[in-house]
């Protein structure tokens, strides 16, 4: 389904921020920006998993569309997103990491894309080593430069699709979540902050 806004601009004049949509930020000044910029009931879970993966530590954006509609409702494309919150947090870091949804597709591997290539397999790995499948993107590769997760400072960040499934059970099970944020943590630390495409 096609998206009913091209921009943030356009979204923001047609419904009111707190009634239809929150936007949370929170700046940390960390190096590494968590962003879930299709949070709420556009890609359910989403928002919950990157709060969860920033912790106490990190810095994140959370957009979270606040009423039940079609996907395309409150979605803007992620080369398209240019929330004016969004766009200054991500522009101060060095890199970050999105965290997106799909639809079930009869696999809970984690699709990993963005242009961050060396942090992208870092996390990867640390995914597999913690019990959950990944691999890369090949359908939503997430390398476009004005993909929200590329506007950093070095170009580039990492973009995460998770299956509906699988948000749905890291939302329910707290040991799970922990292990899958914590797995992301260890390689954001491992990987370090000068990646580049």
């Amino acid at each position: 389904m096609a998206d009913r806004y091209p921009d943030f601009a356009t979204l923001a004049a047609a419904h009111e921020a707190g009634k239809d949509y929150r936007i949370t930020v929170k700046d940390r000044g960390t190096p590494v920006v968590i962003l879930a910029p299709h949070g709420g009931t556009i890609e359910p879970e989403t928002a919950q998993i990157a709060r969860a993966v920033a912790g106490d530590d990190l810095s994140f954006y959370l957009f979270e569309a606040l009423h039940l509609g079609a996907h395309g409702d409150f979605h803007i494309t992620s080369h398209r997103f240019d929330e004016p919150d969004a766009l200054a947090l991500v522009a101060r870091a060095v890199t970050s990491v999105a965290v997106h949804g799909r639809k079930n597709d009869g696999t809970d591997a984690v699709w990993l894309g963005g242009r961050a290539e060396g942090l992208r397999d870092a996390i990867g790995e640390a995914l597999r080593a913690a019990g959950f499948a990944a691999e890369l993107n090949t359908a939503l590769p997430g390398v476009h430069p004005t993909n929200i997760c590329n506007r950093t400072l070095s170009g580039a960040g990492v973009q995460l699709e998770l299956s509906r499934s699988l948000r749905h059970a890291l939302s329910q099970d707290t040991a799970m979540m922990d292990r899958f944020s914590a797995a992301l943590c260890k390689a954001i630390t491992k990987a370090g902050t000068s990646d580049r495409a």
